[in-house]
């Protein structure tokens, strides 16, 4: 598959590995398999975020991992085929002490050991995400619109502070980068997680952007929320409240209620100061993003983030080389010697329009030295296009399942001539075409099967993804299934839309047995054995279940409360 050929852009990449609290029927030991390590179309799941860094030139990458998952992740990088054929170098792999599987994202960052392992502008990746879209692209949007280069802030000097620059390049004059996409369209279910934003249109540029750029789905995020902490509020409420200061910051705002955080987020170096000042913050995309859109439009919540500090040091305070961005419209033809009130011009603080100007400050009396300007969280809104490329979470056994199948419809590198239309495409469809009985019938042209996969005749395998080592029986038929490495299917049993685990048996019999075999929409736990004669659909077979609600995944960059002092919602 092509990877990117160019300089590394300077980001660090930091992958989080969670437990899955969502897939426990694969994940219910994660000491020997992670929800890192399950397969997405016959790959570890681990394997799409670290080539989408490859791709894009990111070589300096690091996966966060629980203490007991650490030993499973690091031989996976050693021996799995799929993780070895990508380039060099190694990422570093880390397994905090304190880091268990209910750890919050933002509790996570203020960690030693995550702290001394980020030292520049930093992407920020769950191990779930799947995504085809050029990491270069959104890269460059980013830097074009933040006016900065990767790692621009110089990462950290030996005393572990951010250095000190005129015009505040290295101060925290940029903001952020995040993902999200259309959750509606293929493969989609009812019920499915999303993500409320709010956003607002960036100014006009003079020169346009080019059609093809991803600067024309970019805009400022000005509040984000998972949707059920929406539906909370709204409920409590009877209504959605909005703070007037939002309105008079944006007069255009655009509501989306279908959409999901991808977790991708491209992050200033400034960003883990921020985390280390509130110990409130227990996650990345609802605590460390909500409360930054918020700041930029809430009078005083940058204050009493501590953003003042971090934007604006004590030694720069007051100075006209402060670290922020004069956004406001000045009267430049105040400092003409043409002007007419030149003679008496000697005091040069510029008047704000009246629309960025707090109403309760006189005008003349607000300065740039007393009106803190917190860097914008960006937002790029994936278009739901059906050319689009493809950018999903797999956090749910439905996806886990569909994204697989849709993958393998991709036309293999032996068909394209190594050409692949996506970087996802395997070198076969196929690994052993000769192995396969001529009396039956694999469809190829949607299915995977892996090296050392056992089929016998009178088979039906159709929209499947078939994991190394599996082997199925005579006369078995198999429709829209994920089956892992080692799964065993017995004679004549019927399966659709089923995930067996590793190593786990569907027990076969006799064709014109009264019994028969069925399952249906099911998940089968590594190691278990389904009995002949079994028929179910929707069951999950496991030996035991992890208590409900148990929803502190890392991975999925936390749900927690937020400031009690400051108060939910838009309002």
């Amino acid at each position: 598959m092509p990877h990117a050929t160019l300089p590394s852009p300077g980001f660090q990449a930091v992958i989080l590995c969670g437990p899955g609290a969502s897939l426990t029927t694969f994940t219910s030991s994660p000491k020997d398999i992670p929800k890192a390590l399950l397969p997405i179309a016959n790959r570890p799941m681990v394997w799409y975020p670290l080539e989408w860094c490859y791709r894009m030139g990111v070589t300096d990458i690091t996966i966060i991992s629980p203490p007991e998952s650490l030993e499973a992740i690091e031989a996976a990088l050693s021996r799995d085929p799929h993780l070895t054929s990508l380039p060099a170098p190694k990422p570093d792999l880390i397994a905090p002490k304190d880091l268990t599987h209910e750890t919050g994202t933002g509790h996570l960052f203020r960690l030693p050991e995550v702290q001394d392992a980020i030292k520049s502008d930093f992407i920020v990746l769950p191990c779930d995400i799947v995504c085809e879209l050029d990491g270069t692209a959104l890269a460059d949007a980013w830097m074009v619109e933040e006016a900065g280069f990767g790692a621009a802030t110089g990462g950290v000097t030996e005393k572990g502070k951010v250095p000190i620059a005129i015009g505040g390049e290295k101060l925290g004059r940029r903001g952020g980068l995040g993902v999200w996409y259309e959750t509606k369209g293929e493969g989609s279910k009812k019920g499915e997680e999303t993500d409320f934003i709010a956003t607002a249109p960036l100014p006009t540029p003079t020169v346009p952007p080019p059609a093809d750029s991803l600067r024309r789905n970019v805009s400022n995020l000005v509040y984000t929320a998972p949707t059920d902490t929406l539906n909370d509020i709204t409920e409590e409420n009877k209504t959605l409240p909005v703070r007037h200061s939002l309105i008079r910051k944006h007069g255009r705002i655009k509501m989306l209620t279908t959409h999901r955080d991808a977790h991708i987020y491209f992050f200033p170096y400034w960003i883990i100061e921020m985390i280390k000042k509130n110990e409130k913050f227990e996650s990345v995309a609802e605590d460390v993003l909500g409360w930054w859109a918020k700041s930029g439009w809430q009078t005083g919540l940058g204050d009493k983030l501590g953003l003042r500090s971090i934007l604006q040091p004590e030694d720069e305070q007051g100075s006209d080389h402060g670290s922020q961005v004069v956004d406001e419209e000045i009267d430049v033809a105040r400092f003409s010697s043409t002007y007419e009130g030149a003679s008496q011009a000697q005091d040069t603080t510029p008047t704000l329009a009246s629309r960025v100007r707090d109403s309760n400050i006189p005008e003349g009396v607000q300065s740039l030295s007393s009106k803190l300007n917190v860097p914008p969280i960006l937002t790029y809104v994936h278009p739901s296009t059906p050319d689009a490329p493809l950018i999903r979470r797999v956090d749910t056994a439905h996806l886990l399942l569909t994204i697989s199948l849709r993958l393998a419809k991709l036309p293999s590198l032996e068909e394209t001539n190594g050409n692949p239309a996506s970087p996802f495409s395997h070198q076969f469809k196929i690994a052993h075409k000769n192995l396969i009985p001529r009396k039956c019938r694999v469809e190829a042209e949607n299915s995977l099967l892996a090296e050392n996969v056992s089929v016998a005749e009178k088979t039906n395998i159709k929209e499947s993804c078939i994991g190394a080592n599996c082997k199925i029986g005579e006369g078995a038929r198999l429709l829209r299934c994920l089956l892992m490495e080692g799964a065993e299917v017995g004679e004549n049993v019927q399966l659709t839309d089923c995930i067996l685990g590793r190593r786990c048996k569907i027990e076969g019999g006799e064709a014109k047995s009264e019994d028969r075999t069925v399952l249906k929409d099911c998940e089968v736990q590594d190691g278990q054995v389904v009995e002949w004669g079994t028929e179910s659909k929707g069951e999950k077979f496991m030996r035991f279940e992890l208590p409900e609600g148990d929803e502190g995944d890392f991975g999925d960059l936390g749900d927690q409360e937020a400031f009690d002092e400051v108060g939910n919602g838009l309002e």
